[in-house]
């Protein structure tokens, strides 16, 4: 996946596929600050999921919207967050053509995080439109 305004530290090959959740009503900030040569932040919106990657010792800071100011509510590893690990290890045929058909061009992006990914989106874009379906 790629992180275009914020690309991952160059010489690093250990990346995790990381997914966090706003559980909250509030608008949060997430933001990594504790890797050398590298910053992240994101706004993440009530129920919104936010997937990107991440080095395993990162640390995700979640700061939420107040009135006119933020306050640190959470520091997360990011190795908890990580999504790439939960998946099955055997894809099946039709699987591996979808992947190979998405395969990107960054060296660091693996076919586990390519599912990861993938089970991540439809589970974000999906769900509100079969829901309704099933009611």
């Amino acid at each position: 996946m790629a992180q275009i305004l914020d690309p991952l530290p160059s010489g690093q090959t250990n990346f995790l596929l990381c997914c966090y959740v706003n559980a909250s009503s509030h608008i949060q900030i997430a933001r990594i600050t504790n890797i050398p040569n590298w910053y992240f932040e994101r706004v993440v919106f009530p129920g919104q999921r936010l997937v990107f990657e991440a080095l395993p010792q990162a640390q995700l800071e979640i700061h939420t919207g107040m009135m006119a100011s933020s306050i640190l509510s959470d520091t997360i590893p990011c190795e908890r967050l990580c999504i790439a690990d939960e998946m099955d290890d055997d894809l099946e045929d039709e699987d591996q053509e979808a992947i190979a058909i998405l395969e990107p061009v960054e060296h660091h992006v693996t076919e586990k995080k390519v599912k990861a990914l993938q089970t991540a989106l439809s589970e974000t874009f999906l769900t509100p439109l079969i829901t309704p379906m099933l009611a």
